[in-house]
């Protein structure tokens, strides 16, 4: 029928009207539990989602409690641990910024080189977006979002870009804001520095087994050694292995029996029968050196054929 969505939506809004004034009128469960009192009739309120009826805060009096992943401006997080920004200056931010409201400037020591912190830090807050892309990607958890959302003012420009000066928090603030992120990332970052400590005193043992590889085994040597008799026995048999190669080698060449290619030939070749063999044969001063040892050699072979008795 015409009209029946019109009186449902009005019936709906008729239903919250009621709802508030009973909410007020039992206080069971009331609408101000669960809120903060900051006293002078200030008061910051606590308005769940579940909850019926409208709920009305008098603002700026009243103010609403926000939930942890509201987020608005970014901030910069101060180490009080360390004393010094987070921040590294790296430019992560300021690349994945979509309306690209950040900049950054990189601190440089007296010699002019660039150091790893930032020497300016601007955020163009009529420009941002609050979509927290530049806190997902800092890989220092140096940017986080914040819950001021109090930022009115009259004039846009220069008033709305803030330096690093009003962006710069310390971490406790960081952690009353965001209290399951923040001990989710210490979580995070202390099995970090363990796994860390432990790859480090694993890389310290294994220097230390390997220094001290060498000492060990220094120790050992001495009883390898043999003692001073043993040693002087094998220097004696060393000695005697030295002179009977000596003898050896002075020992008379008539006691050995030479042989066909033996130094004989080296000796006997200044013989003048040689010369008049190569004279008479100058055609082939070769096949007559051959047939002169030929010769030399058959009657060394029966010299000796004598003196064996054969």
């Amino acid at each position: 029928m015409f009209g029946t969505g019109l009186l449902k939506g009005l019936g709906v809004t008729l239903k919250h009207f009621v709802d508030s004034y009973k909410d007020d009128v039992s206080k069971e469960p009331s609408r101000y539990a669960g809120s903060i009192d900051l006293g002078s009739n200030r008061r910051i309120m606590n308005q769940p989602v579940e909850q019926e009826g409208l709920l009305t805060i008098q603002y700026p009096e009243e103010k609403r409690m926000l939930p942890e992943n509201f987020r608005y401006i970014p901030m910069l997080i101060w180490d009080t641990q360390r004393g010094e920004d987070r921040c590294t200056a790296c430019g992560i931010c300021a690349k994945v910024c979509p309306p690209q409201c950040i900049w950054i400037v990189r601190d440089s020591d007296e010699k002019g080189k660039p150091i790893t912190r930032p020497s300016e830090f601007y955020i163009d807050a009529a420009v941002c977006m609050s979509c927290s892309f530049c806190v997902e990607f800092c890989p220092f958890d140096a940017i986080k979002m914040n819950h001021d959302y109090e930022l009115a003012v009259y004039d846009r420009y220069p008033q709305l870009v803030y330096d690093m000066e009003e962006l710069t928090v310390p971490v406790e603030y960081y952690a009353a804001l965001w209290p399951r992120q923040y001990a989710q990332e210490e979580e995070k970052r202390r099995q970090e520095e363990e796994q860390k400590a432990a790859q480090e005193a694993a890389k310290a043992r294994a220097a230390a087994a390997k220094a001290a590889a060498p000492k060990a085994a220094a120790p050992t040597a001495p009883t390898q050694e043999r003692s001073p008799a043993d040693a002087e026995a094998l220097k004696k048999k060393a000695q005697e292995r030295a002179a009977a190669a000596k003898a050896r080698a002075a020992a008379p060449k008539t006691e050995e029996t030479p042989t066909a290619e033996a130094t004989p030939v080296a000796q006997e070749t200044p013989v003048a029968t040689v010369e008049p063999i190569a004279s008479a044969a100058p055609e082939d001063p070769a096949k007559a050196r051959m047939e002169e040892l030929k010769r030399k050699a058959q009657e060394r072979a029966r010299q000796r054929k004598a003196e064996s008795g054969e």
